[in-house]
């Protein structure tokens, strides 16, 4: 299975997501149009959870009446397995109610959401022999957990200027896929200076700003320097967002010096800054 290069994030579509986030979610008829501006660009790859509220539905809906369903590769997330429940069952029904809420006869790709579940990787497994994924694998968000995973062909995972914990894993990852959100960390890459809610990442930014690239441009550009078979994750509001990414990923990988320099830049932080799960102890 290949994916685009940009991998739209669908996460908008079904909650107020990010601490950077003004407007709330789009309407049904914005989320048609950033779908088709993402098709008519060559992102044909789309990533949706059922925790994600009603973002399944609303996807599945709108793929639907614009008919392109078939031309889509939907990645979705199994939610976290309670503890003493029955693994397969609950995989089973979690991937069913996902199908029918996108409303599509297979799914190309689904991860657990919570790394700690890819223990029940025959379970999620299971279900490519019974035509309902075509593939398994598993979302990381802690650097502990990074080792329990080496199995997985498919990940995604959380970097960016500020977010280091993964550069390595990204880089020598020999099968399967890398999925790379987080590329603004929720904003705080992008926002005004004033608003950034933790001081401390207020001085790398301004060395980071200092390399003459428009910030946006810098995460976006950075990421895209990974060799190997990776997408980038971004979620938007408006297709005119969605442009503006497409356009800044055109530009294509950073200069050899300045992708050095920037990694340079930003030392490993401690998650509680760049780990959005942490920040409430922030």
């Amino acid at each position: 299975m290949k994916y685009s290069r940009l991998l739209l994030g669908t996460v908008q579509f079904g909650l107020n997501y990010g601490i950077a986030n003004t407007e709330g979610k789009p309407s049904f008829d914005r989320v048609k149009s950033i779908l088709t501006t993402a098709l008519e660009h060559g992102i044909d790859s789309l990533d949706t959870a059922a925790s994600y509220g009603d973002s399944e539905e609303v996807l599945g809906k709108a793929m639907a009446e614009l008919g392109i369903a078939s031309k889509m590769n939907v990645v979705s997330k199994v939610p976290q397995v309670p503890a003493g429940c029955d693994a397969l069952e609950f995989i089973t029904n979690s991937v069913k109610n996902s199908l029918k809420r996108l409303r599509l006869p297979e799914l190309p790709l689904v991860l657990f959401h919570n790394e700690l579940d890819w223990r029940y990787r025959d379970e999620l497994e299971s279900l490519i022999q019974k035509g309902m994924i075509r593939a398994a694998g598993v979302s990381l968000d802690s650097a502990a957990c990074a080792d329990t995973a080496e199995s997985a062909p498919y990940i995604q995972l959380p970097c960016n200027v500020f977010d280091h914990r993964f550069d390595e894993k990204i880089k020598n990852h020999r099968q399967g896929h890398i999925f790379i959100r987080s590329v603004y960390l929720q904003g705080i890459a992008v926002m005004p200076r004033e608003q950034i809610p933790f001081p401390e990442l207020l001085g790398y930014r301004e060395k980071l700003e200092s390399f003459g690239l428009p910030m946006q441009e810098l995460c976006m550009r950075y990421l895209l320097s990974f060799p190997g078979s990776v997408s980038v994750l971004t979620g938007v509001d408006t297709p005119e967002q969605l442009l503006e990414n497409c356009r800044m990923a055109e530009k294509g990988p950073l200069p050899a010096d300045l992708l050095k320099a920037v990694s340079e830049t930003v030392p490993l932080l401690p998650e509680t800054l760049i780990r959005p799960h942490l920040w409430h102890k922030k």
